[in-house]
């Protein structure tokens, strides 16, 4: 059963509707793959929200049923990376080999760990293409959902 590691735009589409949206719901709902995120993705998630509500693109009450459905399925759907000194330390080494902004490092970061304590494979999903290079680069299937149609 293959993982799908996704960097935190990619958890946000499976809850917001926008580019790709379809595309992470058809894979997430494929009966042979798990999700799997960094646990410090769940930070990034409530701020993407959080954000689109103060911008007037959400309003409260919607963002707060993608909070709680979101919190469900943390506890019970997805896998979860904890942030660890070792992806720290990872991340710190991507960013000698890649050009990539600090988080994008830790994102990647968190998938090289689990993916080398995980025996199924692990594609990485993300529609960044500086990530998607350097995921590619790091020897993953890489996955994104904009490019992609269902």
């Amino acid at each position: 059963m293959p993982n799908l590691f996704l960097d935190t735009s990619c958890l946000v589409k499976l809850y917001v509707g926008e580019a790709g949206s379809g595309q992470m719901v058809a894979l997430a709902e494929a009966e042979q793959s798990r999700i799997v995120f960094l646990d410090l993705a769940r930070v990034e998630f409530r701020s993407a929200l959080r954000r689109r509500e103060r911008e007037g693109n959400l309003d409260a009450a919607d963002v707060g049923e993608v909070l709680r459905r979101f919190e469900e399925h943390v506890g019970a759907d997805f896998l979860i990376q904890p942030m660890t000194t070792r992806v720290i330390e990872e991340a710190l080494q991507l960013l000698d080999r890649h050009s990539l902004r600090a988080y994008d490092a830790v994102q990647l970061a968190g998938a090289r760990v689990f993916a080398a304590l995980d025996a199924d494979k692990t594609i990485f999903v993300c529609s960044d293409l500086a990530l998607i290079e350097a995921a590619d680069a790091e020897g993953f299937e890489v996955v994104n959902p904009e490019a992609t149609t269902p």
